[in-house]
C-alpha cells in the first residue's frame, strides 16, 4: 500500500531544484491519499508511514487531531491543481501568512542546503502546507503550471507532477497507464 503513495519519479533533470521537486511530489502524494482507492491515511500509523516515506522532519504529536488536520489539508492543496496562477498566488500568500513563514536555508539528514520556512516545532500540517506553498512559488515563477496535472485515466482523478523533459506524462502511475492501454488494445481488437 505504501508503494502506491509515491508518484513515478523522473530520471530526467526536472526544471526545479531538488527540494522543490520533492515538495511537489510529496504534495501530490498527500493529495492522492484521499484518491480513488479510498482513504490512505486511515489511522495514525498510516500517517506515520507517510511522514517517514516523504521524510517529514520535525516535531509530531502522533494523535487524532494531527491526523485530522493533515486530512483536512488535502482539499486545500488539491486546489493547486485546479487553479490558475492568480488563484494559486493568493492561496500561497495566505498559507505563508497564516503560518508566519520565515524562509531560511538549512542542511540536515543528508540533504544539502535547501529552503525551510518553518521551524521544526511548527505543527506537521503547517509544515506540509508551507512546503507545498514554497514549491508553488517556483512553479508559478518559472511558468510551469502545466506540470500540475490530473491523471487522464477515466476512473482515476489522482493528481501528478509531470517532471518529464517534454511534459508528456498523462497518468499518475504505471497502473493507470497500463489499464488505459489494455482497454484501448481490447477495443481495437474487439476483445470486449
Amino acid at each position: 500500500m505504501t508503494a502506491n503513495l509515491r508518484p513515478i519519479m523522473s530520471v530526467v533533470k526536472s526544471p526545479f531544484a531538488h527540494d522543490t521537486e520533492m515538495a511537489l511530489l510529496g504534495t501530490a502524494a498527500l493529495v492522492n491519499t484521499a484518491g480513488r482507492a479510498g482513504e490512505r491515511l486511515g489511522d495514525i500509523a498510516e500517517l506515520d508511514r507517510f511522514a517517514e516515506q516523504w521524510r517529514w522532519t520535525g516535531s509530531r504529536r502522533y494523535d487524532a487531531p494531527e491526523l485530522d488536520s493533515v486530512r483536512s489539508l488535502r482539499p486545500v492543496l488539491r486546489r493547486f491543481w485546479e487553479a490558475d496562477a492568480d488563484a494559486i498566488v493568493k492561496q500561497v500568500n495566505a498559507i505563508l501568512r497564516e503560518a508566519r513563514a520565515l524562509p531560511q536555508l538549512v542542511r540536515h539528514d543528508g540533504w544539502d542546503w535547501h529552503m525551510h520556512a518553518t521551524s521544526p516545532e511548527t505543527p506537521l500540517v503547517d509544515r506540509m502546507a508551507v512546503e507545498a506553498a514554497m514549491a508553488m512559488i517556483d512553479v508559478v515563477r518559472q511558468g510551469e503550471l502545466h506540470r500540475l496535472q490530473v491523471c487522464e485515466a477515466e476512473d482515476c482523478g489522482d493528481v501528478l507532477v509531470d517532471l518529464s523533459r517534454n511534459s508528456s506524462r498523462r497518468y499518475c502511475s504505471t497502473t493507470c497507464a497500463n489499464r488505459v492501454n489494455m482497454a484501448a488494445f481490447r477495443r481495437r481488437h474487439n476483445l470486449g
